[in-house]
């Protein structure tokens, strides 16, 4: 039997060897709408919106890293989880991770919430206040972990199998952690989500989003879905996250390499409250991500000891740039409360954690000893 390829080498080689016609190892970018076919019927392409070779390339290569029986590609992270719903029937009840990404619960509690969805956030590192949760009419079970902002850790075995024996779907958002160090499938997942626009693509550069599914049975139900509504990814920016891809494990590596001392350097300052990171020895997660996740990641939140100080540390930073979105080769610094979460109620936010003088840091690719002596200046600012 031929040896299993390492992950690390099959996310080198998506799209190699597409192009029959030159032999070109860069995988084309086939910019077209519509593909000419013989007057006897179509061929295997008609229409850009059903397939395209550059996005079939990369959808063939997502499912190949995650063992899976099909990806599609969406041109946004949130069109990605749209999809999803599209799934669910009229009436359908969802469960929530309760910190989940501001942008998902805006989409479900302003958007789908009005055409007869209904959701329970829950805190689902605790398994018996899922079960307790979840209803007759609950279809689907939607987690994120590590979390938004707040980096918390659920169990996806024991969520599989709450799912699975009350006859629903497990979906995760596997954004922060990716194919390279979280594999939910593996693990019982039916569907992996994914803003490829974070660190599948890696270069703050296109929009790009994803579902991986376990069965045949899904990835055709989401394909048509794609079709039917249209929000796919367009072949240029399929090509971008393919191109942004094959470097993932080479930025991943480095990136959370620095994002363990950061968060090791943070957690050592006074006028630092608490920092949020998985590989800290003091996480409460810690263990529970490890059983799951061959790595922490490079996402980390820290909270301050003043609210207040929070502009002020903004603007001292010299090297880390404030803006929104993660994951790519620039460390970016947001402010959730303002930013990412505002769509939660004010009282939500406090009682979840995401406080005025909490700071979300994406870890990039810059020098380590910059990234933190730029964080050790801006903070010393602060006490003057």
């Amino acid at each position: 039997m031929p040896h299993a390829r390492h992950p690390e080498s099959t996310i080198v080689h998506i799209g190699a060897g597409q192009d029959p016609a030159y032999g070109a190892v860069s995988a084309p970018i086939y910019q077209t709408v519509t593909y000419q076919h013989p007057g006897s019927g179509l061929g295997p392409f008609d229409y850009t919106r059903t397939v395209n070779p550059t996005r079939s390339g990369l959808a063939r290569g997502l499912a190949d890293l995650e063992a899976a029986a099909g990806a599609s590609l969406f041109s946004s992270g949130m069109a990605a989880i749209t999809a999803l719903c599209h799934l669910l029937d009229k009436e359908s009840h969802v469960v929530l991770t309760e910190d989940v990404y501001g942008g998902t619960y805006r989409l479900l509690v302003d958007v789908f919430q009005r055409f007869g969805l209904s959701f329970s956030f829950v805190d689902t590192r605790h398994p018996d206040r899922v079960v307790k949760a979840f209803r007759p009419n609950t279809r689907l079970l939607f987690v994120e972990t590590p979390s938004n902002p707040l980096l918390q850790i659920t169990d996806l075995v024991a969520m599989r199998e709450i799912a699975h024996q009350h006859d629903a779907w497990l979906a995760v958002d596997n954004t922060f952690m990716t194919p390279l160090r979280q594999r939910p499938l593996d693990l019982g997942a039916d569907f992996s989500i994914y803003s490829a626009t974070k660190y599948l693509a890696g270069h703050n550069d296109v929009l790009a989003g994803a579902i991986v599914a376990s069965s045949s049975e899904l990835a055709a139900r989401v394909d048509e879905l794609a079709n039917a509504t249209g929000g796919v990814l367009a072949p240029f920016d399929a090509w971008l996250v393919m191109r942004g891809i094959k470097t993932l494990a080479a930025r991943l590596d480095r990136q959370e390499k620095t994002a363990r001392q950061l968060a090791t350097f943070l957690a050592q300052r006074r006028d630092v409250v608490r920092v949020y990171y998985p590989g800290l020895e003091a996480s409460g997660g810690r263990d529970a991500h490890a059983r799951q996740a061959s790595g922490p990641g490079a996402m980390l939140s820290f909270q301050l000891q003043s609210a207040g100080h929070v502009p002020r540390l903004m603007d001292a930073l010299q090297v880390i740039l404030p803006a929104v979105s993660l994951g790519g080769v620039e460390s970016l610094i947001t402010h959730p409360f303002t930013e990412t979460h505002r769509e939660f109620p004010e009282h939500e936010r406090y009682r979840l954690g995401i406080v005025p003088g909490l700071l979300r840091l994406s870890v990039g690719l810059e020098h380590p000893g910059d990234l933190q002596d730029d964080l050790a200046q801006a903070l010393d600012r602060l006490g003057r």
